[in-house]
């Protein structure tokens, strides 16, 4: 027995009444979910941050042993704001690593060029196809089912561009997998709900507490509210990092776009990349992965210095430098050489 016309479209009615309503309360039930987790993540009250940022000409002192906090830079290593610079603000930020470099060179003039030309000829097609084969000019419809150069075309042309973009992205993907050399410096960086640590374990065991800066001193310092941390994840410019993430609780990500450069940290797992910033300066991210009610509330702050100025924040936070023990030792010998010397005189 079939059932009739009417019977049929009754039901479909029906059937899309139900998906229609069940797709409204879901829709109703995530909005107040969300606007119940955003009255929740209001950002805490965080410990007083002394004020004494310095601009980067200022940063000279450290040459003499001192470690001195480097003030950012306007726009670089920050998203722009849509109307500091429209067009700026809707690529990405300008990359500060040989693989950031790389894979915005990638974007600009391999992906975009293909992604554009692609839209703009499935456009035209549309257009066309809309114009030229509508019933009011084609009132008897055309039956050809096969046309074999067509087919051959449209195989062809989207295996060849794909091959074309499979070239670097193949490269980049090894780029981004490879292997730290031995003399790399390692930071670990652990997620917390929701604080950074950072870990030196080449420089006597640091630890260094994150913790995202309150409105009124990051403006005081020069800073981008809700970027800006109170302590920063402090490492030498120009030199092979080596950088671990794990999470003490859930799921974290260590994301800092402006040096291509992303990895989750996953609880009771260590994850590690190599890690090479270009230029000494202040680098901006999040955490990228949805963690908790306060995920909008754990930024990241790379500050990348000289070598001479990092190894003088090692000192002043109570590390120790690799050469330090040994220039120690060889000075321990020469005084002793001296002194014998002196006794058998």
């Amino acid at each position: 027995m079939s059932m009739s016309t009417s019977s049929l479209s009754a039901g479909r009615n029906k059937a899309l009444t139900l998906l229609l309503g069940l797709i409204a309360g879901f829709a109703i039930l995530f909005s107040s979910s969300l606007a119940n987790a955003q009255e929740t993540a209001a950002p805490e009250a965080l410990p007083e941050v002394p004020a004494e940022a310095v601009t980067a000409e200022a940063a000279e002192p450290a040459a003499t042993g001192g470690y001195v906090p480097m003030a950012p830079t306007e726009g670089k290593g920050m998203p722009t704001a849509y109307e500091d610079d429209a067009m700026k603000s809707l690529t990405f930020q300008d990359q500060y690593s040989a693989n950031g470099e790389y894979a915005l060179w990638m974007h600009d003039y391999i992906l975009l060029p293909v992604i554009t030309v692609i839209s703009l000829f499935v456009l035209g097609l549309l257009l066309w196809v809309a114009i030229r084969y509508r019933k009011a000019a084609n009132p008897t419809p055309s039956k050809t089912t096969h046309n074999t150069l067509i087919e051959v075309i449209w195989t062809g042309v989207p295996v060849i561009i794909l091959l074309v973009i499979a070239v670097p992205s193949i490269d980049l993907l090894a780029r981004q997998y490879e292997t730290p050399p031995e003399e790399a410096v390692t930071i670990k960086a652990t997620g917390y709900q929701w604080y950074w640590t950072y870990t030196y374990p080449d420089h006597g065991e640091i630890e260094i507490v994150s913790n995202m800066m309150d409105e009124e001193t990051a403006a005081a310092r020069g800073e981008p509210y809700q970027l800006a941390v109170d302590n920063r994840m402090v490492v030498p410019a120009g030199v092979p990092l080596r950088v671990q993430t794990t999470a003490a609780d859930v799921i974290h990500a260590f994301a800092v776009p402006s040096l291509w450069f992303k990895i989750d940290a996953v609880p009771g797992r260590l994850n590690e990349r190599l890690l090479v910033i270009d230029e000494p300066g202040v680098y901006y991210g999040q955490c990228s992965e949805l963690c908790g009610a306060r995920h909008a509330y754990m930024p990241i702050t790379v500050e990348a210095l000289p070598m001479e100025q990092f190894e003088a924040w090692v000192r002043e936070n109570g590390g120790e430098v690799p050469g330090d023990a040994i220039a120690e030792a060889e000075t321990t010998d020469e005084a002793a050489t001296d002194e014998a010397a002196d006794e058998n005189a």
